[in-house]
């Protein structure tokens, strides 16, 4: 028999044939699909719905990139903040001319918990000077030993801070005497006003007071100005007026920004130091008393000598 003559029967089976394979298939599958359990049901069905929606969840992804790239050109046109991951200021402030200098030269000194301490303060210290609305240019001074080992060590990205300058010598090698002031909390003189002319100097030490003074007889034999924050001038503390390193650093930011001593210091200072404007003493609330009871004892500090960073 002519070949020609099987042509339709042979596509009639072919077709049958792949009915049958499709009905087989999809059989198979419902038979799968029966011998899975309730929840093995539910997960496949929620996979099938994800695949069905691909298409549509990457058309939303595209419009939102196009929503919010409009957003940031708008918003440019305007001279507006961007709101989204990256905060950027409505006008950028210059850098303060003010220069904010860490002594770091006390390393044998401290133990090697103060030593971490004292980075974890640095850290804060340069964090903050770079979301400021008017950052200080940073200086680190006689860094080494320890501290940079210790910073070597667990923020090896370090090195590439920016905004910052560093250096192995001490902070009276690298700015002329004449432009240093050395903040002490033991110093009679009151810092009223930040001169931008000047270099404040803030002790890198974290000593629980075994070294008292020490910040203040370094400034008098090397025959620098010296100064210690207006902080009697507008808080009562319920212990020594000795402030962490990251205190005095974010207390002069805030001045900068603000322009006042007293915003300045309720700004930063932590509850769990006591401190209460002066002239309100005794109107603490009893919330407020039973916390203080219940902080953690703390003594903090002007100078920068801190033991009590977290």
């Amino acid at each position: 028999m002519s070949s020609e003559y099987l042509t339709p029967s042979n596509e009639k089976n072919d077709v049958a044939s792949a009915t049958e394979n499709k009905d087989g298939q999809s059989s198979a599958n419902n038979g799968e699909t029966e011998t899975l359990s309730k929840k093995q049901r539910k997960k496949l069905m929620r996979h099938q719905k994800w695949e069905e929606e691909r298409n549509l969840r990457k058309q939303k992804r595209k419009e939102k990139r196009q929503k919010r790239s409009l957003e940031r050109k708008n918003q440019g046109e305007e001279g507006g903040e961007f709101v989204g991951r990256k905060r950027l200021r409505k006008e950028v402030t210059p850098s303060s001319p003010l220069r904010l200098v860490i002594d770091c030269s006390f390393d044998n000194l401290m133990m090697f918990k103060d030593v971490r301490k004292l980075h974890k303060q640095i850290q804060r210290c340069y964090s903050v000077n770079r979301r400021a609305a008017h950052p200080v240019q940073f200086y680190l001074t006689s860094l080494g030993g320890q501290l940079k080992q210790n910073m070597d060590k667990t923020d090896e990205g370090w090195v590439n801070w920016k905004d910052i300058t560093v250096k192995t010598e001490a902070y009276h090698e690298v700015v002329v005497k004449e432009e240093l002031v050395y903040l002490t909390s033991d110093s009679p003189n009151v810092l009223t006003e930040l001169d931008e002319t000047k270099a404040y100097v803030i002790g890198g030490l974290v000593d629980h007071n075994h070294h008292k003074g020490i910040t203040f007889k370094r400034a008098q034999e090397l025959g620098i100005d010296h100064a210690q924050l207006p902080l009697n001038s507008f808080v009562k503390m319920n212990s020594r007026k000795v402030l962490a390193v990251n205190h005095v650093f974010e207390i002069i930011l805030v001045y900068l920004e603000k322009g006042n001593w007293q915003e300045a210091f309720f700004t930063v200072l932590p509850l769990r130091k006591g401190a209460i404007p002066l002239g309100q003493e005794g109107i603490a609330t009893e919330d407020e008393e039973e916390s203080d009871r219940d902080a953690e004892t703390v003594t903090p500090n002007t100078t920068g000598n801190e033991q009590d960073q977290q």
